[in-house]
């Protein structure tokens, strides 16, 4: 979620960004569909209806978004708007409260803004659809393709066309922003070492992908939390960019889940799992990619609450393109045009292990 300080792919990143933030020319799909589990980085509108705090259904949030306010916890797109985009769809994948029909044929966003790995994560804010809960929701949803299918098509099953989506999973964030550094509220950060916890979740993790059944998945590792404006105001940064500690344990839990690719790619048949290194696409010089502002929102957030969104009907800066983060925790669309682009065709040998997403939905 962040931004670091190494230099990598400076040039091309921006002009990669440049280049899918002015023009958008979709072509053929390059998927049928894609199905969309996560937090608050991907979310479009699945926590709306929800008695919680995590919401995002109101300005200033999406400012720059055609549809205003929908719930997407940025100013414009996230980053899987954008890779949608460029796996040549043109509409947004649709949330599943709404999501309904034909409309299904083209994938599923099912993210929830404070979901975790583990259920219990992200309790104190109210509702939100854990992992678990968005795995249930797909089994739902894969019935409705299975009928719709069946009555359009004699030669092609609902497996058979499943098989051809991209999954796209970023799970993780909230099981220590909004779980592990919240002794408050949680007790792991007592009962569990950083290793541990990173095991833990790790192990959980990997039921939840197995489940899924899917061929073709791309799963995020963690980004820079450290580097967010909110960690900076709780912890300080000792004068460094970011607070170290928090970026040393989360990348425990980057490094595993790098392995467990590795082996759930060796040992599920016809299995296909890449993984996006968010950390270190995130990591590119801010100054060197257009950024001036690394260390403070866009938007004005509240100081006395752990939420870190927008507060209602303020207005945001002027400069957008110019901060990285948009509240205390979510970046701007201008951040997620790199994202989505390196992750989509890998600018650096490190961004996405072993194959990039482009380069997926081709198998």
């Amino acid at each position: 979620m962040a931004v670091g300080v190494t230099v990598c792919c400076m040039v091309l990143a921006m002009v990669m960004s440049f280049e899918v933030s002015t023009i958008r020319v979709y072509g053929e799909k390059q998927v049928p569909c894609i199905f969309i589990f996560g937090d608050s980085l991907a979310d479009n509108g699945n926590n709306n209806a929800l008695v919680t705090k995590a919401k995002a259904n109101y300005q200033p949030y999406g400012v720059d978004f055609p549809a205003g306010a929908t719930g997407r916890f940025s100013n414009g797109r996230n980053t899987v708007d954008i890779i949608a985009e460029l796996l040549g769809f043109n509409e947004s994948i649709k949330p599943f409260p709404i999501a309904n029909g034909r409309d299904i044929l083209n994938g599923v966003n099912y993210a929830s803004g404070a979901a975790g790995i583990r259920e219990e994560t992200g309790l104190q804010q109210g509702d939100r659809i854990s992992m678990n809960r968005q795995l249930q929701n797909h089994e739902t949803i894969i019935i409705g393709i299975s009928k719709v299918v069946g009555n359009t098509s004699a030669t092609t099953s609902s497996s058979s066309y499943l098989s051809k989506c991209i999954y796209l999973v970023g799970m993780g964030n909230n099981d220590y922003v909004n779980n592990y550094y919240m002794p408050q509220f949680y007790k792991t950060s007592l009962q569990y070492t950083p290793h541990q916890y990173a095991t833990l979740l790790i192990q959980q993790f990997s039921h939840q992908l197995r489940w899924l059944g899917a061929r073709k998945i791309a799963v995020n590792g963690l980004g820079q939390i450290g580097c967010t404006p909110k960690e900076l105001a709780t912890y300080g940064n000792n004068g460094s960019a970011c607070v170290q500690f928090i970026n040393d344990e989360v990348q425990l839990f980057n490094n595993k889940l790098k392995f467990l690719v590795d082996e759930l790619n060796s040992n599920l048949t016809n299995a296909n799992f890449i993984y996006v290194n968010i950390s270190g696409i995130q990591s590119t010089d801010p100054a060197l990619t257009g950024f001036r502002v690394v260390d403070t929102p866009c938007c004005e957030v509240g100081s006395d609450d752990d939420l870190g969104t927008c507060l209602p009907l303020k207005s945001p800066c002027p400069n957008r393109s110019e901060y990285v983060f948009w509240d205390a925790f979510h970046p701007t669309e201008a951040l997620n045009i790199i994202t989505a682009a390196r992750s989509y065709k890998s600018l650096s040998p490190y961004d996405a292990y072993p194959i990039d997403i482009s380069t997926l939905a081709q198998l």
